[in-house]
C-alpha cells in the first residue's frame, strides 16, 4: 500500500487530519458501494443508465467501493498527437492506450472515437468505455479554442460503450451553443442507457486579473459545476480549485459573501467541498482532473486524490501523468492514486 503520509510531506498534517466546519458531510450525497441504489434511484435516468453506472462502479481495483478510477488520453487532439506521444511512442497505437487502463485496473478507459473504434472489437467487453464526443482542435493558426463535435452518441453507443463524456468552455464567447449541443447528446445518451461525463472547464482570458488566474477558483468553478449538473452529466470533471474569490476580482455575476466567509476556507478540501456542493451536493459524482505532468507527478497525483476523498468527491482522472512515462511507471502511477482510495484510514472530512 502506498505510505501516504511520506508523499505528502509537509502537507500531511494540514490534509490528513483536517475537519471540515463548512458544509458538514451528513448534508452531502457520498460515494459508496450502494451509490445507485441510495442516490441515483431518486433521479429520472431510464433503468439502463443505471446499469451502466454500476458497470462503472464494479470494474477495476476500485470495484465495490463506489470511487472512479478514469484513465483518459484524448490529448492526441486535445494537445496535438505529437506533443501527448512523443515521449512514449507506443501510444500512438490506442492498443497501448486500453491495455494501461487495463493494467492499471481502472474503473474505464476515456478517448476519443477514432481511439476507442479502432479497437473496440478487442477491448469493449473487457473494460468499459468512455467516448469524449467534442474536442478543441489545435491545428489552426492563429490558435482558437472551442470545442467541436468529432463523433455523435449512436456511435459511441454502436461500438458499445457505457458513457459519453464532452467539455464545455463555460464563460467563452462559444459557451452558450456548446451548453445546447452538449445538452442535447446528454439528453440522447441517457435515452441509449449511457452514463454522461462533463467536462466543466473555464475559459476566459478576463479570468485572469491583477497576475493571478481564476480558472481553478472555487467559486467560479462551483459555479460550472452546477450549470453541468443543471443539463445532466451523471459525473462531473472538473480541475480541483487552487484559489478563491473570482467573482469579486474580476467584478462580475452574482455571489454571497456567505460563500467566502462560512462556506470555504482556504484549505484545498474545504474548496473541493464547495465544488462538490454545486454537484448537486453529490448527486452529481465529483471527479478531479489529474493535471498536466512535471516534475512531481506521484506526490501531485496522490495529494489530489486525498483531497478529492476527503472532500466527498467520486474520483480522480488522470491521464498526462501516467501515459507520458513508461507502462510500468504509469501503472505504478494511477495503482498508486487508487490506494487512497482503498485505503480506510484517509476519511471524509
Amino acid at each position: 500500500m502506498t505510505d501516504i503520509v511520506s508523499l505528502l510531506g509537509a502537507d500531511a498534517k494540514s490534509l490528513l487530519e483536517h475537519r471540515c466546519q463548512t458544509i458538514p458531510s451528513e448534508n452531502l450525497y457520498l460515494p459508496g458501494s450502494d451509490f445507485v441504489d441510495r442516490v441515483m434511484i431518486d433521479n429520472n435516468r431510464p433503468n439502463s443508465v443505471l446499469r451502466s453506472m454500476q458497470t462503472l462502479f464494479n470494474h477495476g481495483r476500485l470495484a465495490g467501493t463506489g470511487y472512479l478510477s478514469i484513465l483518459p488520453v484524448d490529448q492526441g487532439v486535445e494537445h496535438s498527437a505529437a506533443a501527448s506521444f512523443a515521449a512514449n511512442p507506443l501510444y500512438f497505437d490506442p492498443k497501448n492506450i486500453v491495455e494501461l487502463a487495463i493494467e492499471a485496473g481502472c474503473n474505464c478507459v476515456a478517448s476519443t472515437y477514432g481511439v476507442l473504434a479502432s479497437v473496440s472489437r478487442r477491448y469493449a467487453h473487457k473494460i468499459p468505455f468512455l467516448v469524449k464526443l467534442n474536442h478543441n482542435e489545435t491545428l489552426s493558426y492563429p490558435a482558437q479554442y472551442d470545442q467541436t463535435l468529432y463523433a455523435s452518441v449512436e456511435q459511441a453507443f454502436e461500438m458499445g460503450a457505457v458513457a459519453v463524456g464532452a467539455t464545455i468552455y463555460f464563460g467563452s464567447q462559444e459557451s452558450r451553443r456548446q451548453i445546447e449541443e452538449i445538452s442535447m447528446a446528454f439528453e440522447r445518451a441517457h435515452e441509449l442507457g449511457m452514463v454522461t461525463v462533463l467536462w466543466a472547464y473555464l475559459r476566459n482570458p478576463a479570468f485572469k486579473k491583477d497576475g493571478v488566474d481564476y480558472h481553478a477558483s472555487a467559486d467560479l468553478t462551483g459555479q460550472a459545476n452546477h450549470l453541468a449538473a443543471t443539463i445532466g452529466a451523471d459525473i462531473v470533471k472538473q480541475k480541483m480549485a487552487e484559489n478563491n474569490g473570482g467573482f469579486k476580482a474580476i467584478g462580475f455575476g452574482h455571489t454571497d459573501e456567505r460563500v467566502y466567509t462560512k462556506l470555504t476556507t482556504e484549505n484545498p478540501i474545504d474548496l473541493v467541498r464547495y465544488q462538490l456542493a454545486n454537484c448537486y451536493m453529490g448527486r452529481a459524482g465529483l471527479i478531479n482532473s489529474g493535471g498536466a505532468s512535471g516534475n512531481n507527478d506521484l506526490e501531485d497525483a496522490v495529494r489530489t486524490a486525498v483531497i478529492n476523498k476527503r472532500a466527498g468527491g467520486m474520483g480522480l482522472i488522470l491521464g498526462r501523468k501516467a501515459f507520458k512515462k513508461s507502462m510500468k511507471d504509469g501503472v505504478a502511477l494511477i495503482n498508486a492514486v487508487q490506494d487512497v482510495y482503498l485505503n480506510k484510514s484517509v476519511t471524509i472530512a
